[in-house]
């Protein structure tokens, strides 16, 4: 009898749990570990360009069609979230906590915007009467602090 392989003591990562609740018909290639791990890893909500240039630094052999893919493979699977800001390019986000993105209009940078509270959108907007509430897509826009605080002294 071969001897028992000993059990791995390495700790499940967050894309490991992730994918454990989204059931077994995700497959995780390492391409796709990457991609998840640079998007766990940013706070701007990169655009799929963004992603490529941070991920080909730790798989040099990647393509932007494959990062395409994985993106692909990960927002149809429900591990990240697809981001839209008006009509730029799609950025994409692995905080999967109920959120809004607030958009700087003079910087252009994405940050995610959590509620203060607990609320159910559809008690929160006027929806159509038998309405139900699958997903909320906000964005809000403004100018971040540092854009703010640039702009006020400006004036001066």
């Amino acid at each position: 009898m071969p001897p028992a392989s000993p059990k791995s003591s390495t700790k499940p990562t967050g894309l490991d749990c992730r994918m454990a609740v989204l059931g077994a018909g995700v497959r995780l290639t390492p391409h796709r570990r990457e991609v998840f791990q640079v998007l766990a890893e940013s706070t701007d909500h990169p655009t799929a360009y963004d992603v490529f240039n941070r991920v080909k630094d730790r798989s040099p052999n990647i393509s932007l069609a494959t990062v395409y893919n994985c993106l692909e493979h990960l927002t149809t699977s429900g591990a990240i979230k697809q981001v839209h800001v008006e009509r730029s390019q799609a950025r994409y986000c692995a905080n999967l906590r109920e959120h809004v993105h607030f958009h700087c209009d003079s910087c252009g940078k994405v940050s995610d915007a959590l509620p203060t509270t607990d609320f159910d959108p559809a008690q929160f907007w006027q929806l159509p009467p038998g309405a139900r509430v699958q997903n909320a897509s906000v964005a809000i826009h403004g100018q971040c602090p540092d854009c703010a605080k640039n702009h006020s002294k400006s004036r001066h």
